[in-house]
Order: structure tokens, then C-alpha cells, then sequence
């Protein structure tokens, strides 16, 4: 048994690496995903015409002073 198990091992460690998903296309997906976002959140900021209210500046009106 103990040979079996050394055997599979030097079998694995002599064989050649071969690149998975996440090495061959892993930055790849991650530039494409921050692109997306980057547009997406470009358009709301820009052209979905949320009025965010971030600022009350022109919209509040003092009310006058009472004594």
C-alpha cells in the first residue's frame, strides 16, 4: 500500500501542469467584469436622471425669523 501511494505521487508530481479555467482566462473575466461595472454605474451616475439629493443648496428656502 505504501508503495502504491508513493508511486501515485512521484506520477502527479512528474506530470506536466496544465493550466484550469481560472489560469487561462481569470484575468480576463475579471478586466471584462470591472469594464461592465465601470459602465453600467457610468450610465446611472450620468444618464438615468436620478436626482440623487445630495446637496440642499437652491432648494431650501429659510423661513423667517419669529421672535
Amino acid at each position: 500500500l505504501a508503495r502504491g501511494i508513493q508511486h501515485t505521487t512521484v506520477r502527479q508530481a512528474h506530470r506536466k501542469y496544465e493550466p484550469n479555467f481560472h489560469d487561462k482566462y481569470g484575468n480576463l473575466v475579471l478586466l471584462g467584469g470591472a469594464a461592465v461595472f465601470t459602465a453600467v454605474w457610468g450610465y446611472v451616475f450620468t444618464q438615468a436622471g436620478i436626482e440623487w439629493g445630495l446637496s440642499p443648496v437652491g432648494r431650501v428656502t429659510p423661513k423667517e425669523w419669529r421672535e
